[in-house]
């Protein structure tokens, strides 16, 4: 059996193409301001990835905050649902997901079977999500990257008052002024976020194994805040940011 699953994030469409459970390609494209276009395109290169053609597919589910807009798709799910769906395939044990995008943070708790018990978002606030640290990136003139190792570097951690992201910036800007090493205003971005995100873990009653997914997760500054607020080690997949789309593709075949 061949199926598809289809994030429709706010930054990102991503696509993935399983056989049978395993998967056989990928596609992914910015948004921008035509999404369903951006979904068409990720979904025709998920498919050349694949050696496949759409009259090959048996089912295809989409997710994400857009996935009403998604293009070819028999019906769609959450996106609790669907990251809850994927991680659990992917780690038996996994109890609680945490899933920080660019323009939304969520904390999820689920049993064995991948079905959601709780969830909690941090939707109305950049400052719990991944342009948080666009936005302090551009304040501090460096690359997101950048920041995330810069983060590790810090020797003097200062906190951050600002829990807005527009004030947090002219913190910043003051902080610089002051002569504070970008290294622990860096450290300050990222263990400000992963305050935002671990009240969120706490809100739904997280317990271990947790499992860090998104496209924030590759970033290594905010994986060392998180794991220090959180008091406990996270898994990351391979490719997180794609766990959404391959628990969309599971529920696909279900399906």
């Amino acid at each position: 059996m061949i199926t598809v699953g289809i994030d429709m994030g706010s930054k990102t469409i991503k696509v993935v193409v399983l056989r049978d459970g395993e998967i056989i390609g990928r596609g992914i494209e910015l948004a921008g301001f035509e999404s369903r276009a951006a979904a068409e395109k990720a979904f025709d290169t998920a498919l050349q990835s694949a050696g496949i053609s759409k009259a090959d597919i048996d089912g295809i589910v989409a997710t994400g905050a857009g996935r009403k807009n998604a293009p070819h798709t028999d019906r769609d799910i959450t996106e609790v649902g669907g990251d809850a769906k994927g991680v659990v395939n992917l780690y038996p044990n996994a109890r609680t997901v945490i899933d920080v995008g660019a323009e939304e943070g969520r904390a999820i708790r689920c049993n064995e079977e991948g079905k959601v018990l709780d969830f909690a978002l941090n939707e109305k606030c950049a400052a719990g999500a991944g342009a948080f640290t666009e936005a302090m990136s551009r304040a501090l003139e460096v690359s997101v990257e950048e920041l995330g190792q810069m983060s590790l570097r810090s020797e003097n951690p200062t906190p951050m008052n600002a829990q807005c992201a527009v004030f947090a910036e002219s913190e910043v800007v003051s902080l610089l002024h002051n002569k504070t090493p970008k290294e622990d205003i860096s450290r300050a971005v990222h263990d400000a976020i992963a305050s935002r995100i671990v009240s969120l873990a706490r809100k739904v009653g997280f317990e271990p194994d947790v499992v860090f997914i998104g496209g924030v997760a590759h970033n290594a500054g905010f994986v060392d805040s998180l794991e220090r607020a959180l008091e406990c080690k996270v898994t990351i997949p391979e490719n997180p940011e794609y766990i959404g789309a391959y628990g969309a593709a599971l529920a696909a075949a279900e399906s």
